[in-house]
């Protein structure tokens, strides 16, 4: 292995927390209690998967998810069905990237429409999303909606997420080619923005541009992986990972970010806490590296006190981070469940208005117990 192979190899170890041991025993009996006195357990939904990277909530309240591998699965009534109902036929699971997020259309009751985004290779990584429907428990109709996204087995992004507006937002990762991300002419190191079958909305903010690509929507990202509308406002905000030690920006650096139409998020030219005209700068800034995975906004009823808080799951640093925002002002923050079960993916609220999340302790850079992965809830005690 090449000098440079070696850093690579210990940066991601470093940024990964590999080896990280967790304790989960017993935690059925156990009581959680946040800052604000809130009172919850944690439940298992399903264990024995492999990384689940993204939920989706079918009309009838079932739960369908991504396995990285490249499954899609489904827990009917409570119970997880034990064959996939579907299986990605060209995807290209390795390291970070594979099959990655689902989403509902937001008329599926009409259409019956689910969007994946994953990883396939075509003269190399790429990354692309693709519309099925799915009806009786299968999938049917593929139509590519979009493809062609730089990627590599790191900083492949991604989340497909149709927003308030009814458009479909893509964020992607950088590639490990730093520099794409402040091209206007490539989709890497972007949050992308769609109409529902692929095409262009003309009001996409560099469409005039010739020299840009019109699905381009905010743009300098490392590689987003958590998107989320408040509640309200309907301002969308990401986390995004930042730089390991072996990218000579130093280690750290993970974002929380208020994310807008057209705005250059400074990756690489800025990073940290770094400022810089015409580039926005995070909210709040995690080093040493939490590596957020998910994002969400709590709307429910069921928790009060977390009504408009943000949540999401890190994988190295092993915990949830709750963020209280007043409007784009961050009033506070705290960590919830750290180090009890590992790394954590996927973050979502439910129809039951509790709080759903994945572990990724099989992804090659955790200890896994015994039951993992798992999908697990938070519920009020």
């Amino acid at each position: 292995m090449t000098v440079y192979g070696v850093l690579v190899f210990l940066g991601l170890l470093y940024a990964s927390g590999c080896g990280l041991t967790a304790d989960s025993s017993g935690f059925e009996d156990r009581i959680f209690e946040t800052r604000d006195g809130a009172k919850f357990r944690v439940e298992t939904v399903a264990s024995g998967l492999e990384v689940p990277w993204a939920f989706a909530w079918l009309p009838n309240k079932d739960l369908i998810f991504t396995e990285r591998k490249g499954r899609v699965r489904i827990i009917e009534n409570g119970k997880l069905r034990a064959e996939p109902v579907f299986t990605v036929p060209d995807v290209e699971p390795s390291s970070e990237s594979g099959l990655m997020d689902i989403t509902l259309h937001p008329d599926f009751v009409k259409n019956s429409y689910v969007y994946l985004g994953y990883a396939y290779n075509a003269d190399g990584k790429r990354v692309k999303v693709v519309r099925y429907k799915f009806s009786k428990n299968s999938f049917s109709d593929p139509k590519v909606i979009i493809e062609n996204i730089p990627a590599a087995p790191n900083h492949a992004g991604m989340r497909n997420r149709f927003g308030p507006d009814g458009k479909l937002y893509v964020t992607t990762g950088d590639a490990t080619a730093w520099d794409l991300a402040q091209k206007l002419d490539s989709l890497a190191g972007k949050t992308l923005r769609l109409n529902d079958d692929g095409t262009v909305p003309p009001d996409n903010p560099f469409v005039s541009n010739k020299a840009a690509r019109p699905e381009i929507w905010s743009y300098g990202h490392r590689n987003a992986q958590g998107l989320a509308w408040q509640p309200g406002t309907g301002a969308m905000f990401q986390t995004e990972h930042g730089p390991s030690f072996f990218e000579g920006k130093g280690s750290g650096g993970d974002e929380f970010n208020l994310v807008e139409r057209g705005k250059n998020l400074g990756w690489p030219e800025i990073h940290h806490n770094e400022k810089r005209d015409g580039m926005v700068s995070p909210l709040l800034e995690y080093s040493p590296a939490c590596a957020p995975a998910s994002g969400m906004f709590y709307n429910g009823s069921r928790f009060p006190g977390f009504k408009g808080n943000f949540f999401f799951g890190c994988l190295r640093g092993a915990r949830i981070i709750r963020v209280v925002l007043a409007g784009s002002k961050v009033v506070t923050q705290e960590d919830l469940l750290s180090n009890t079960f590992g790394r954590i993916r996927e973050m979502s609220e439910g129809p039951d208005g509790l709080i759903y999340f994945s572990t990724s302790n099989r992804d090659g850079r955790g200890s896994p117990a015994s039951d993992d992965d798992r999908i697990l809830r938070i519920v009020p005690n």
